[in-house]
């Protein structure tokens, strides 16, 4: 198994430029691979995807007639990114979720922004993620978005933007935790001799984040994760992050509402708790303050977390700031309140809800990416350069029934990286989703994070429920030496 033929077909490849040569920082991996015998690749890819079936890292996808859960597909050769260019991606990062924290604040406080006309009220007060019971609430430390996962992608041009912003329950972080450990394995001495930044700190990371948002009068602070269950699709990395943090992962039915205080049921009897890491949605937290039909939420919630008596992470409300409308508003929400121009930029965003802007993406529906501003997962996207007519006819008639909730983006040259595919390498198309902590603190930023492929040949959509899967992230050292998560990997081969 060999690079040799390996064609980049005129996109930006991450690991050999236009010549063919291999990008810095990419040299050693593709002489290791180079060097291996033959069969020997596939032999360890087919080890590592063993590896993940027992360690049972699954997804469900909604919908599905089986109703079954699958195994996140996973490719052996690591996506590589530069110490340099990481520096920069973090900083960006750090400064986007500064914003984005002081404008939920903003929104359901003083409303400056609103009043000033930066961003239209009309906008953000009819967002799907805005909340009126968050109305006047200041969280801990004034900290809304205490866990962010923003996914980036890199263009024709070599430069990352940000192409969308999750802030409500991001998932994935535990496939980078996942795949970081069958990677160690497979490949110890490149990723020894690599000198790759770790990621196997973020649970603790994780977890004193959290607890930092109890009161400081607090030794022990007591956090738990709670899920909606094991139906939902990420019930995996619930369980998984809860077990990595030590913490007891909770359902609504085990939370009570006792003289004020949030109380857990355990075998000892109530216990109060602290903290909780929240992977709900707003609406059915609480049916006295969403929606009423909610059975998974704990009644009075929200007013115990009015009154300070629990931290809930992320702070309900936070979805005001990743609707795709507003979006488009955050290179401007950045100099609002930072006075800083972005370090990262978005990608180039066209508002329907704008009656020129609306008509220029209805006649060039054939060369846009048309996107529902309330929609995840590569759900509700119409990508114009491979849709049907009947497709852009049909959403031509969407967006002028609800043009506010549609924005369009130009069509994308991804960048690709190298792929497994039986027993040569092919380009795929990536994004990236690094993970963002922010506590009362400090803000940290996981190096690297998840690195989705769109395993389908020629296809943009990397997200799993549409056939994607996931690459190990190496972010390098800037001045080499051993990796620290490498010391004891040394000996397996």
């Amino acid at each position: 198994m060999r690079f040799d033929g390996y064609n980049t077909e005129g996109f930006y490849d991450e690991v050999f430029d236009e010549q063919g040569r291999p990008r810095p920082g990419a040299d050693l991996l593709i002489e290791r691979v180079n060097a291996l015998p033959k069969q020997e690749l596939q032999r360890r890819q087919k080890a590592a995807e063993r590896a993940l079936l027992n360690l049972g890292i699954t997804f469900n996808v909604y919908g599905s007639e089986a109703q079954t859960e699958k195994i996140f597909p996973f490719d052996i050769v690591p996506r590589i990114v530069q110490a340099r260019e990481w520096e920069m991606i973090e900083s960006g990062l750090i400064q986007r979720i500064n914003a984005l924290n002081s404008f939920i604040d903003d929104v359901y406080n003083d409303q400056k922004i609103l009043k000033d006309g930066i961003v239209p009220p009309e906008l953000v007060l009819s967002a799907d993620g805005y909340r009126k019971p968050c109305i006047g609430l200041k969280p801990p430390g004034g900290i809304w978005c205490h866990i962010t996962g923003t996914d980036l992608v890199r263009a024709a041009d070599g430069k990352f933007y940000v192409l969308e912003d999750n802030l409500r329950c991001p998932s994935g972080v535990s496939y980078v935790l996942e795949n970081r450990l069958i990677m160690k394995r497979t490949f110890p001495m490149v990723f020894n001799a690599c000198s790759v930044q770790p990621v196997t700190d973020y649970p603790s990371r994780l977890l004193e984040m959290l607890q930092g948002l109890a009161p400081p009068e607090l030794r022990a602070p007591m956090v738990v994760v709670w899920t909606p269950g094991i139906y939902n699709s990420a019930y995996f990395e619930h369980s998984f992050l809860a077990q990595q943090m030590g913490v007891p992962l909770v359902e609504g039915g085990d939370l009570v509402i006792q003289q004020g205080e949030v109380m857990m049921r355990t075998t000892k009897g109530l216990e109060r708790v602290d903290v909780i890491y929240r992977r709900i949605d707003d609406d059915f937290m609480d049916p006295k303050a969403f929606r009423a039909d909610s059975m998974l939420g704990v009644p009075g919630l929200m007013q115990a977390f009015t009154n300070g008596r629990v931290a809930l992470a992320n702070a309900p409300g936070t979805g005001v700031a990743d609707d795709k409308a507003v979006y488009a508003y955050v290179p401007d929400i950045i100099r609002y309140y930072l006075d800083e121009e972005p370090i990262i930029g978005n990608v180039p965003t066209y508002a329907c809800w704008r009656d020129d802007e609306r008509k220029y993406v209805l006649e060039n529906l054939d060369k846009l990416v048309v996107k529902a501003v309330n929609e995840s997962g590569g759900y509700g996207m119409l990508i114009g350069p491979h849709s049907t007519a009947g497709e852009r006819e049909e959403f031509s008639r969407r967006i002028i029934a609800s043009p506010r909730t549609y924005i369009a983006q130009p069509t994308l040259a991804l960048s690709r990286v190298p792929v497994l595919v039986d027993d040569h390498f092919e380009g795929r198309h990536v994004d990236l989703r690094p993970y963002i902590l922010k506590g009362k603190e400090n803000t940290y930023v996981l190096p690297g994070g998840l690195t989705r492929v769109a395993l389908k040949r020629g296809s943009l959509v990397v997200n799993s429920s549409q056939g994607g899967g996931s690459k190990d992230t190496w972010v390098l050292n800037a001045k080499g030496g051993n990796s620290p998560e490498s010391a004891l990997q040394k000996e397996i081969l």
